[in-house]
């Protein structure tokens, strides 16, 4: 990886610290959903139905982590060929932590403390937009469409990186509340993280085309 800049290099660090929590406490308990040894407090929820949960960790964590390699300018001038492989393995994983959150959102019983309207129907709509934003982007790449297919993971991958800001909202609010947010709090504070990344993506959506475009509109001068 010798091609990757230094500054590549710290957004990968970058990424990889802003997903360590949520990540690493989702691989802490998938040994205790496959029957093993309880690492961290259990999830009822959890225990009684492992499948979703477990795939939707594994998914989720490929797709976060991975994914921000795809994003590296380097890796799909030097290495076009693993940008491909890597491409249809963080696809794929991405659907399945959006497919997956659906799942456990329709099929798990949570009390109204943890989940309320606002944040059951965000996170259908979520999961939904998600497994969207991905098959458009491969349908605009197999177009050769580079631009919406660039846009359309950006947004899928900051939906897939909500719990990474949803974890930091939580941080500040415990610290400022003293306690867990509960309640319609909760609800607002994990739409409020979607909302920040998808927010974060838009402004980056259109610093990244407004730069491309910006010489060819001053070529085009008389």
């Amino acid at each position: 990886m010798h091609f990757i800049s230094r500054r590549e290099w710290a957004f990968l660090v970058l990424i990889v610290l802003y997903s360590f929590i949520p990540a690493a406490f989702g691989l802490l308990r998938i040994p205790e959903l496959l029957g093993g040894p309880m690492v961290i407090p259990p999830n009822p929820r959890a225990v009684i139905d492992p499948t979703p949960i477990t795939l939707h960790i594994l998914g989720t964590s490929i797709f976060c982590l991975v994914g921000a390699l795809q994003f590296l300018p380097s890796l799909r001038r030097h290495r076009p060929v693993l940008h491909r492989i890597l491409g249809r393995i963080v696809a794929l994983a991405g659907c399945v932590s959006a497919l997956t959150g659906l799942w456990m959102t329709m099929a798990y019983a949570f009390p109204d403390a943890l989940q309320g309207p606002l944040l059951y129907w965000a996170r259908v709509t979520l999961s939904l937009a998600m497994v969207a934003f991905i098959v458009w982007a491969v349908v605009a790449i197999r177009a050769r469409e580079t631009a919406p297919h660039r846009a359309a993971m950006l947004r899928a991958y900051a939906i897939g990186q909500g719990a990474s800001t949803q974890t930091a909202l939580f941080l500040f609010a415990m610290i400022f509340m003293k306690t867990e947010p509960l309640g319609l709090d909760r609800d607002l504070l994990m739409v409020g993280a979607w909302v920040i990344n998808l927010a974060v993506a838009e402004f980056l959506i259109g610093r990244i085309f407004a730069t491309r475009k910006q010489p060819a509109a001053i070529s085009s001068g008389p």
